[in-house]
């Protein structure tokens, strides 16, 4: 079967691209990892003018100069790939910044058509484009489009499939480049997948993959001389002359095609955009974001209401009992009886999971992450925490899956993914692995400790100190430096309602389809643990260390089913602390020790699947000593205040 013509959207974070595609493909999404990486790439099919086409949405990407994976990814994709067409989104109000990577993608040979989107913001800010000298410079088709509202579309279609290569305008760099370039390109004999005068310009720029590559070419001396040569002549790096020079080209542009009409004053979204970056007005938007978006709407719409409801009423009173009656007629063997509809079955533990505990939590997550990211609230957050987050090694890009880690730590630990560097996801990984406990099991843990408003907050001061800690040794233990921060903010907007629930539908659906056969499997391994005695045997090894705690050796039933599910784990404690077998104190040990214990058997399968398994395993044996260290030092300073 031949392939699809690909059409791939390139362009920088939050100029809507996600959108647009969600507009041309409509449902048919799917969503995986580029080989070899764990960043995403999504592609559907979309119809223009009775031609089906692939579409690919990029990661976001500022330069063919790559400086994340993300940027890395976008480059390989283009240079290996040799898409139909290349279709660079970008924000029509930012328009300086970003037609340098226009330039990058004509030099590079590649079919590219310019959309000039969120041009209704860009037209009520007072700037004017004039379109047809923009494309007669350029020689490349552009359009203006607003993927929101739904305008312009009609005109990037028609682009995209009347796509004919004009000669662009001459676009220089200076003499001695220009000369350089030329050489190289006269030199070069492979072949990869874009122009020889881009493999030239990447080759000047100090490029870290391209430079390896060429070694193998039979002029490499010559090419390697003449690269030299160049650098001796400037007193600045060449990436830095050639990113002024291709700024002063962008300048040129701009001068006869863009004009700035009236000033768009600063009105009450603009305001509200200020509160949120600023630390003394941000913080407090923060906490009514945690509080009303993840902690009500995820946590206990989500985790409680909607969970209870289809676990109750949908599986418990209708499908349970139809699918164990049907197993009970048509299934002679006890044994896969027990695998099927046991207490650990495919179907009671398995699939129940995924469709009723996971389903609602992570599609009102996705939701109010849609909601969130459309109106533009995520960037700022990222900018107001970026100056925190840098004391553990971080920067501002990590409060995203932080956050959403208190809504859900499986979900979270795939967000990591957006993190620039190797070392950056390993450190947000460990500390949610570590101190961040999902929504169903924080309300859980809130209300068992709000009996006793101080062993509240004990527990919070404890878990955030731990945090705190972890964070600075990671940050000294751990190779590499933090990467540099940078991030378009767009303007706040009222998200359009239609957009987000397409982004949770098919994220939601994504994310089912991925995490469905992992929980089949684990209640697969979880019924031989049980009928091979396995699982009693680790509530047996388990109880010393209760003691090790100050605690009941009741409670180590309590940290295995935490495993399983976190808030099973808290709602133990709470039908412990119920029947008089823990005081408020060793309640307080034990929340805090099972709140740092290892991640749900979601969460720990999503991070074999994310960090591999000697990583994965080493942060879970971190985790172990650190949560049981931590609850014996609680203890030991309660008793030695006398409070137990």
């Amino acid at each position: 079967m031949p392939q699809l013509p690909k059409i791939v959207l390139v362009g920088p974070p939050n100029v809507g691209k996600s959108a647009l595609f969600n507009v041309l493909t409509g449902t048919y999404v799917t969503v995986s990892n580029y080989p070899g990486t764990t960043v995403d790439i999504s592609q559907g099919k979309c119809r223009i003018q009775n031609r089906t086409f692939e579409l690919i949405d990029t990661p976001g990407t500022y330069s063919l100069l790559p400086l994340s994976d993300e940027e890395k990814v976008t480059r390989q994709f283009l240079f290996s790939e040799k898409p139909a067409m290349v279709v660079q989104v970008i924000d029509a109000k930012n328009i300086r910044r970003m037609l340098a990577m226009t330039l990058a993608l004509i030099d590079a040979g590649l079919p590219v058509v310019l959309d000039l989107n969120i041009m209704d913001e860009a037209q009520q800010a007072g700037v004017l484009i004039n379109i047809p000298i923009l494309e007669d410079i350029l020689g490349i088709p552009v359009v203006a489009t607003s993927a929101l509202k739904r305008w312009g579309l009609d005109d990037l279609k028609k682009a995209i499939v009347r796509h004919q290569y004009k000669t662009p305008l001459a676009l220089k760099f200076s003499d001695q480049i220009e000369n350089a370039i030329e050489l190289i390109d006269s030199l070069l004999t492979a072949e990869y997948g874009v122009s020889k005068r881009m493999i030239a310009l990447l080759l000047l720029q100090q490029d870290g993959e391209m430079l390896p590559r060429i070694t193998a070419e039979k002029n490499y001396e010559q090419i390697a001389k003449c690269v030299n040569d160049l650098v001796g002549q400037f007193s600045y790096s060449l990436d830095y002359v050639l990113a002024m020079e291709r700024q002063e080209m962008v300048d040129k542009i701009l001068q006869t095609t863009v004009r700035e009409g009236r000033v768009h004053s600063h009105g009450f979204r603009e305001t509200i955009g200020d509160w949120t970056r600023n630390p003394w007005t941000g913080i407090p938007v923060l906490c009514l974001v945690l509080y009303y978006g993840l902690y009500q709407f995820v946590g206990n719409f989500g985790a409680g209401f909607l969970v209870d409801y289809i676990d109750t009423n949908i599986f418990g009173q209708y499908l349970s009992p139809f699918i164990e009656s049907i197993v009970t007629q048509y299934v002679p063997f006890h044994w896969a009886q027990s695998l099927l509809i046991g207490e650990y079955g495919i179907f009671t533990l398995g699939f129940r999971y995924a469709v009723a505990i996971i389903l609602p939590i992570v599609g009102t997550f996705f939701f109010m992450f849609a909601i969130l990211e459309d109106c533009g609230y995520l960037p700022r957050l990222a900018m107001l925490m970026d100056r925190i987050f840098q004391y553990i090694g971080l920067n501002g890009r990590a409060v995203i899956p932080l956050t959403l880690g208190l809504g859900c730590g499986t979900m979270a630990t795939v967000v990591t993914r957006t993190l620039e560097t190797k070392r950056e996801r390993l450190l947000a990984t460990f500390l949610l692995t570590l101190t961040i406990p999902c929504s169903a099991q924080l309300g859980l843990v809130l209300a068992l400790l709000s009996r006793n408003s101080l062993t509240l907050v004990l527990w919070a001061a404890y878990i955030l100190g731990i945090f705190v800690i972890a964070g600075l040794l990671g940050e000294r233990l751990l190779p590499g430096e933090r990467s540099p921060f940078y991030l378009e903010i767009p303007p706040l907007r009222i998200p359009v309602m239609s957009n987000v629930f397409m982004k949770a539908y098919t994220r939601m659906m994504w994310y089912f389809v991925e995490i469905t056969p992992v929980f089949i499997l684990t209640s697969i391994f979880l019924w031989l643990g049980e009928r091979s005695g396995i699982l009693q045997g680790m509530i047996y090894y388990l109880q010393p260390f209760m003691s090790f705690l100050g605690l009941p050796p009741e409670t180590a039933q309590v940290f295995l089913f935490g495993f399983f599910r976190r808030d099973y784990g808290a709602a133990g404690l709470y039908d412990m602390s119920l029947n008089g077998m823990l005081n408020d104190y060793q309640l307080l040990v034990a929340a805090t020790t099972l709140t740092l214990f290892v991640p749900c058997i979601a969460q720990l399968v999503v991070l074999l699947k994310e960090r591999g398994f000697s990583v994965a395993m080493l942060i879970l044996l971190c985790v172990i000593l650190t949560a049981f260290f931590s609850g014996w030092m609680m203890n030991q300073i309660i008793s030695l205040l006398g409070l137990i």
